[in-house]
């Protein structure tokens, strides 16, 4: 039978992600009270969310929790999904987390004294709150998925496992960031007739001069780089993340040479109707900006190479090896044979539950540094939180250290503060 709960909390976090699990252990250091509420269990999203074949896309070595870096066998190789819920896992046991899971935090709302907390097994009071739950909660489906024909299967990339889930005939992948692109890629290995709509999202190189990118671009800082350095400011966090394939020791992901084994692609969705889907005229604009910026990156590197008197083999920048012809602006998805979706099209954000006025003019939570104008509420485990390291295993542990001496300071002097000034 589960311990009922306690009443009060010095903090409550909610969410038991590698995020929530980091704020544990630095309230763990600073001695405080705490409890950890997981409505599922722990790394539910890398659990539950990740197709068979997902792997980081990140090098294993980036895997920098709190006194918990990876230490396997393979630093430059990229742990499958199963292995990053074991590293979860293995990190909540050796802090000791006091992790609640299976317990839902319904409701957040100041009290007389700090917050009230409003849980699946009955409501707690805290003096502070750190949401730990990111900033992906529901699928976000188009409404124009409401005129897909009945009779072809729809999935979003989350619920996706692998081709075998799906029904024989073609398949249509809506998106073309890092799950659209590694989902198109699954699909395609195993042989599966695919249609892949393509966005604006950019590309990476995985190998460049005689090193993974990854770590070029960590020797020139880019991922310490804060949303206030940045020239788009806190617009770089609706940026979509450059795609590229930790797979089978790492590669690049080349639509164009997909397209060239047989895939087939289009520009951006913009209607369904009547069994017909609708396209932009812009295959052509995405896929060369995606490989200016797979270029610029190469760029950056030879620059560096070149700055530092690097010694390093020779470096080869993309080439496009196909081109698309005319555009198609209109598909019988009857007529091509198409028989499921695969909507990788994102999540959007549900802040509904934590009733407080904390969110900004577009819906996001207005903080710095995860500090947010609401004394005693915090977030962590956010993209863009502070660097492009934030949304990752590289920093989320640090993210998580600031947030929590900031309130362990705020505790410590028993004032509120005041409120943090906000990034313009």
């Amino acid at each position: 039978m589960r311990a009922p709960l306690p009443t009060h909390h010095n903090v409550v976090v909610v969410g038991g992600g590698q995020a929530g699990l980091s704020a544990s252990y630095h309230l763990k250091r600073h001695g405080i009270d705490h409890v950890v509420f997981e409505k599922n269990r722990i790394a539910h999203t890398w659990r539950s969310q990740r197709w068979d074949a997902f792997c980081l896309v990140t090098p294993n070595w980036q895997c920098l929790l709190p006194d918990f870096p990876y230490t396997g066998p393979e630093p430059r190789g990229f742990m499958p999904r199963d292995e990053i819920v074991a590293y979860v896992e293995a990190f909540a046991r050796s802090i000791d987390a006091p992790i609640r899971e299976g317990i839902a935090v319904t409701r957040i709302a100041r009290g007389e004294e700090g917050f009230l907390v409003e849980t699946s097994e009955g409501g707690v009071t805290a003096d502070a709150v750190i949401l730990a739950v990111s900033a992906y909660h529901v699928p976000n489906i188009p409404a124009m998925a409401a005129n897909v024909p009945e009779g072809i299967v729809q999935i979003h990339s989350s619920a996706y496992k692998n081709p075998a889930q799906l029904p024989p005939g073609k398949v249509l992948v809506v998106g073309s960031g890092q799950s659209g692109c590694q989902i198109a890629e699954d699909l395609h290995l195993a042989d599966r007739p695919v249609h892949l709509v393509v966005g604006s999202a950019p590309r990476c190189p995985r190998f460049y001069r005689g090193r993974d990118a990854v770590e070029w671009l960590d020797d020139l800082g880019q991922y310490e780089i804060t949303v206030e350095e940045h020239p788009l400011g806190e617009k770089v966090r609706r940026n979509a993340n450059h795609y590229l394939t930790g797979r089978g020791g790492g590669r690049d992901i080349d639509l164009r040479r997909f397209a060239s084994e047989g895939m087939v692609l289009h520009g951006r969705l913009t209607g369904i109707e009547n069994g017909h889907l609708e396209f932009g005229d812009d295959l052509a604009r995405n896929l060369d900006a995606a490989d200016a910026v797979y270029n610029g990156i190469c760029g950056l590197i030879d620059r560096h190479i070149a700055d530092k008197g690097i010694s390093a083999p020779e470096g080869v920048h993309y080439s496009p090896v196909w081109q698309p012809g005319a555009a198609v602006h209109s598909l019988d998805l009857a007529a091509a044979g198409i028989t499921s979706i695969v909507w990788s099209t994102g999540f959007r954000s549900d802040w509904s539950w934590v009733d407080l006025p904390f969110l900004d003019e577009t819906g996001y939570p207005a903080h710095r540094r995860g500090v947010t104008n609401e004394d005693g509420l915090y977030v962590v485990g956010m993209p863009w939180l502070w660097t492009w390291g934030s949304g990752r295993f590289l920093s989320v542990g640090r993210d998580a250290g600031f947030v929590v001496d900031h309130l362990a300071d705020r505790q410590i002097t028993g004032r509120r503060r005041p409120p943090v000034r906000m990034a313009v």
